[in-house]
């Protein structure tokens, strides 16, 4: 086994260490990275393929995170009890590392490259997602892969002090208000060498809003390009840290081979000069159309034009052709833009396409909504549930639940094409995930607003940004859902050409724009904060004013959708849809949870069937949380109602009457509720009513749980225990139970019960002292006594035994069932 070469280095501004290690696990791939912060570590691997597979035409990058679930400590929760599809989470850190890298390898370079990362410790402090993007760059810079690296990363946390902090933990970014994730590469080997900035995620924090009102400073468009620009500081100790590795490695196993490769091209200059002169007039005309339909045709027919007029010349070089068309058509438009000022479809550069929006499309949903940006078209839809509706993550990151889902569809009809639908691919999760991001935090606690959310968005149409579509439309449902959020959120996509020099940034890009241009950036946010940011760049370096004018130009942007968007609708409605259903939350002593929720559940299933409410009960250790709900009002209001009254129970007034529910059997008896949070012991003795006056042998031969039954109260005892005899119909029936024979009690080893010795007035149950207060040498029994407190007591003992000290003891509210262990909650 060879030794493990090793580098680290102190990350500045915190203390932890930043470590890679390399030439001790996976040593038959091209390049193994064993990357370490805190105690998270993961391997980073790459491999490559030695040949290009037959007719591929693009470059074949594959990246998989593999989350394993003993590195947190954990048996996957799944059936199998294994690792199964990726989470969403491991998903989004995929996109994250392909997103720098893609571009770093040569054009034209078409072999197959896998990146793997596999976590294997996961602290619970540390992410794991910057270590990856770290390491995967880490591994290619000693594989011998042509790779134009190093990749250095990191996540900054803009405090509530407003300072950003590199490298923050779980908790430190949950404490912060926003967090950015930044990919660089150096633009010279010099270890001071100026970072430029290749891609970009950002986004607030849950709560960030409240934490503005208590005066945090906002994350503005300022205070953001000023973040982009302090990451460079922490990007370049990545780059220089896998820079001593690749020279360790070096000296300890020699210069490293790089792979033989070709590069191939979409078409050869022969081809692309004879397009050029046959049809870039045409095109250029055909790209002066303003739809993209009518474009489209234009551009096919143009295309079919030029291939015949060369298929001869070009017989079997048709590929070519259709290659060269395509890069002809990019040059003519960027050469448009950067001259006259103009785009494909005739706007500015700053122009907005044509926006509308519409409420309330779907009868049965909670919230529904249709935005509409030129001819990209999203339907969003709002559905509210209960809190035990949130998602359960199983995953090796800190997080065990997920209160708001944002889903986001995009079927192949929304561009004119057929296609597979069914499970959501990498590229939905992602944009379904920047609209979470972008809209989580305006959205209310769950202690103002206790409802589930999920968002749906679905694409019907699309030219051009349909995820910051989705982030306006969902603002726009969740509001006409009567989702209370702190303020309306609207998204722009910007774009950026690069050419003789000149930067020119576009406003609402267009599909073309992005595939053409040389920067995607999507900036969503409120009029005056800035709560979701993605961004990738094609060309090397982004100079900060331009980064600045393209954030400002973002939010004018921002501003003239938010504008279309409140006059849609002002502020969230008041109430909730009449179909979606009515939840009210309440907070309890944590010693009446077991009231609330009754022996075996009792309680809370009862009040659950005859209200017709949905009632869930929790606690965080110091304080219990009732949650009821209904799409009736009503049943949620009675629900309430009832569980005020076990928590401050009415009390009952002897010698009254109360219509009764059996809510507990014993041998010796039945607990009656007579109303909320008050039970009443009806006892054995007192029952033989309900036979005809006859003695009773057992309480199940005449009542069984949930019977009604009319009873009168004959006495309260000091501890608030009630004593019930029957009522109404039976209260004046004759009993013969004092004079009947008792019958003999079942030996205690559960003989016949008609083989009892003879017991004499059942009445008789002073204190039995041990073992029930029976003489163990003549069976004689202790002084009768009139109290039903000792009566009671008397008979459970002999019933079950001594209970120790204090003898039994039973609450009012749980129809006399102990509370140890408690039930489980909903």
């Amino acid at each position: 086994m060879t030794d493990a070469i090793r580098v680290s280095s102190p990350i500045t501004g915190t203390d932890k260490t930043l470590s890679f290690e390399a030439g001790h696990l996976a040593q038959l791939a091209d390049g193994a990275v064993m990357a370490r912060i805190g105690d998270t570590m993961m391997l980073a691997t790459v491999a490559a393929s030695r040949s290009v597979r037959e007719g591929i035409d693009f470059f074949p990058l594959t990246v998989d995170i593999e989350e394993r679930a003993y590195a947190a400590g954990k048996i996957p929760g799944a059936f199998f009890r294994r690792e199964g599809k990726l989470s969403d989470q491991a998903i989004l850190i995929c996109r994250l590392i392909d997103r720098p890298l893609r571009p770093s390898f040569p054009k034209g370079f078409r072999n197959e490259i896998q990146v793997v990362g596999t976590i294997f410790s996961a602290d619970q402090e540390n992410p794991h997602d910057i270590l990856a993007i770290n390491a995967a760059s880490a591994a290619l810079m000693i594989s011998g892969i042509p790779f134009d690296g190093p990749i250095g990363a990191v996540r900054m946390a803009y405090t509530v002090d407003g300072e950003w902090a590199p490298h923050p933990t779980y908790a430190e970014g949950d404490a912060a208000t926003f967090e950015l994730v930044v990919a660089g590469r150096a633009l010279s080997d010099s270890v001071e060498s100026d970072i430029a900035i290749m891609m970009v995620e950002a986004g607030g924090t849950e709560g960030s809003f409240e934490k503005y009102a208590d005066g945090a400073p906002k994350v503005s468009e300022d205070v953001l390009a000023a973040g982009l620009e302090a990451s460079k500081l922490w990007i370049r100790e990545a780059i220089n840290l896998q820079r001593d590795l690749v020279k360790a490695f070096v000296a300890e196993r020699g210069p490293i081979k790089t792979i033989e490769y070709l590069t191939f091209s979409d078409y050869q200059d022969d081809v692309y000069a004879r397009v050029e002169a046959v049809g870039a007039s045409a095109l250029s005309d055909a790209n002066k159309l303003t739809t993209k339909q009518a474009r489209a045709e234009a551009l096919d027919a143009e295309t079919g034009l030029i291939i015949d007029q060369l298929k001869e010349e070009f017989p079997d070089r048709l590929g070519e052709i259709k290659a060269a068309v395509k890069s002809i058509t990019k040059k003519l438009v960027r050469r448009r833009i950067v001259e006259e000022g103009v785009r494909i479809d005739g706007r500015a550069v700053t122009d907005i396409r044509p926006l509308s929006a519409q409420l309330d499309l779907f009868p049965m949903t909670h919230g529904s909504a249709l935005f509409q940006r030129g001819e990209t078209q999203v339907v969003n839809v709002t559905t509210l549930g209960m809190p035990r509706m949130r998602q359960q993550l199983d995953t090796i990151s800190p997080d065990e639940f997920r209160r708001y889902m944002h889903h986001y569809n995009f079927p192949p009809y929304s561009v004119g094409e057929t296609g597979r639908v069914g499970a959501p691919k990498r590229r939905e999760v992602g944009h379904g995930m920047l609209a979470e991001r972008a809209l989580i935090p305006v959205l209310p606690s769950e202690q103002d607003f206790a409802y589930t959310l999920r968002v749906v968005s679905d694409v019907m149409q699309s030219n051009g940004s349909t995820s910051m579509a989705s982030v306006c439309g969902s603002t726009l449902s969740l509001m006409a859902a009567g989702v209370p959020i702190k303020a309306p959120v609207a998204g722009i996509a910007m774009g950026l050409v690069y050419e003789e020099g000149k930067y020119v940034t576009l406003t609402d890009i267009l599909g073309a724009e992005d595939a053409f241009g040389d920067m995607d950036f999507k900036v969503a946010g409120t009029a005056d904060a800035v709560t979701a940011l993605q961004l990738d760049t094609k060309i090397d370096g982004l100079p900060a004013d331009v980064l600045s004018k393209a954030l400002h130009q973002a939010l004018a942007a921002r501003l003239a959708i938010l504008e279309v968007i409140t006059n849609t609708i002002a502020e969230p409605r008041k109430e909730v849809a009449a179909v979606a259903p009515k939840i009210v939350s309440m907070e309890i002593p944590i010693d009446k949870i077991g009231e609330v929720i009754g022996p075996k559940g009792k309680v809370i299933n009862t009040l659950q069937q005859e209200t017709g409410a949905d009632i869930a009960v929790d606690d965080d250790g110091v304080v219990g949380t009732v949650t009821i709900g209904a799409k009736d009002g009503r049943a949620v209001e009675e629900a309430r109602r009832r569980i005020a009254l076990i928590l401050d129970p009415p009390t009952a007034e002897v010698g009254a009457v109360y219509p009764g529910r059996v809510v507990n059997l014993a041998k010796f008896g039945a607990f009656v509720s007579i109303m909320p949070g008050r039970d009443g012991l009806l006892h054995i003795s007192k029952m033989a009513p309900l036979n005809g006056g006859k003695r009773i042998g057992q309480v199940e031969d005449v009542l069984e749980l949930g019977q009604a039954i009319e009873v009168r109260v004959d006495d309260i005892d000091p501890q608030g225990k009630v004593s019930l005899s029957l009522a109404g119909e039976y209260a004046n029936v004759a009993s013969d139970e004092s004079e009947a024979p008792r019958a003999p009690r079942p030996p205690r080893d559960g003989g016949d019960r008609g083989e009892r010795a003879e017991r004499g007035d059942r009445g008789d149950r002073g204190d039995r002292g041990d073992r029930g207060g029976r003489d163990r040498d003549s069976g004689s029994r202790s002084k009768p006594s009139s109290s039903f407190e000792a009566s009671f007591e008397a008979e459970l003992a002999g019933e079950i035994g001594d209970l120790g000290p204090g003898g039994p003891s039973f609450s009012d509210g749980d129809g006399g069932a102990r509370r140890s262990p408690r039930p489980r909650r909903r």
